[in-house]
């Protein structure tokens, strides 16, 4: 990932919250958490910032780190050896990384910035952190990744989306 992180991890956690709770999309996470439980939560996550055609994500790489879309759009693509193919457009409010950080399988495909984004990401050491200290928004958060799995997995032309 070829990043830009900001120093304060609480800057903008409402807005991804914000985000969260407005957004239509059939990828949204219906994350049902209080202001107060997403101040919590911003200690365990870290900001992002990204600029056009920045990769969030790439193909075959063995990660597991989760994000969640507060602003902007990126594109999901499957590399084959013939071409690359566009497959999905995720936005605001949704999540990026949940198959992998679900299954401990290598990222299914690579996800590029379509514009200037901001998104938090959440390592795996760092929802352990968070589920031995706070279960209960451990739990919700993982139901509502859970929830956007599931739909993308119904959804064909989304399916393609789970990275």
């Amino acid at each position: 990932m070829n990043a830009r992180v900001p120093t304060d991890a609480r800057f903008d956690v409402l807005a991804l919250a914000q985000a969260m709770r407005t957004s239509n999309a059939l990828d949204a996470v219906p994350a049902n958490l209080s202001d107060a439980q997403w101040q919590v939560l911003s200690d365990y996550l870290q900001p992002v910032s990204l600029s056009q055609g920045q990769v969030l994500i790439e193909q075959g790489v063995k990660d597991r780190t989760v994000y969640f879309v507060e602003s902007g759009s990126l594109t999901v693509h499957y590399e084959d050896d013939k071409d690359r193919v566009r497959l999905a457009m995720v936005g605001a409010g949704s999540v990026l990384g949940e198959g992998a950080f679900f299954s401990h399988l290598p990222r299914s495909a690579t996800v590029n910035a379509g514009g200037h984004s901001r998104l938090w990401c959440l390592t795996p050491l760092r929802f352990r952190e968070l589920s031995t200290r706070h279960p209960a928004i451990a739990l919700e958060l993982t139901v509502a990744m859970a929830a956007v799995l599931a739909r993308r997995m119904y959804n064909k032309p989304k399916r393609v989306a789970v990275t």
